[in-house]
């Protein structure tokens, strides 16, 4: 299994929630009804001496599948979309160079399809859904015997 991103040294928090829609505070419930035009995302706190974004953004990519925009592994619909929000200019610099670099290598048979955009209002999800890996091995048992798994390791393995 991919190590989540609060256990790599210099990631302070990491909070579960909602961005990219048109609702205000949506709920689990309404966001999963593909009703608010919200992607299910994380916000990340960092120390940029210890881990730089260019660092994030690729550990993204390691976690995610960046040529499925209808969602990911078992999650599908268009609120699992693949999408890295950017606070900045240079955070939008870095992951578009970081996605070029990353079809260059062609290490995928599909194009990238991960979209970046400006960082849009953020929404805490319950609490239930925080560290859901965590509150739910089960479930992530199954995700990584579902496909996740195979599709990481034959896509990072050796990268």
């Amino acid at each position: 299994m991919v190590q989540p991103f609060e256990e790599h040294p210099g990631i302070h928090k990491v909070l579960s929630g909602y961005t990219g829609g048109t609702v205000a505070n949506p709920t689990y419930e309404q966001v999963k009804a593909h009703t608010t035009g919200h992607t299910e995302a994380i916000k990340i706190w960092f120390d940029p001496d210890k881990v730089s974004y260019a660092d994030l953004v690729e550990l993204y990519w390691q976690q995610t599948d960046p040529t499925d925009a209808a969602g990911q592994f078992q999650d599908r619909g268009d609120n699992y979309r693949p999408v890295i929000f950017v606070n900045s200019a240079e955070q939008q610099r870095i992951a578009a160079a970081s996605k070029r670099a990353l079809q260059e290598r062609e290490q995928f048979d599909q194009p990238i399809v991960t979209k970046i955009q400006v960082v849009q209002p953020f929404y805490p999800a319950e609490a239930r859904h925080q560290q859901f890996y965590k509150k739910h091995p089960e479930r992530m048992a199954q995700e990584e015997a579902g496909g996740r798994a195979a599709f990481i390791d034959q896509h990072w393995k050796n990268h």
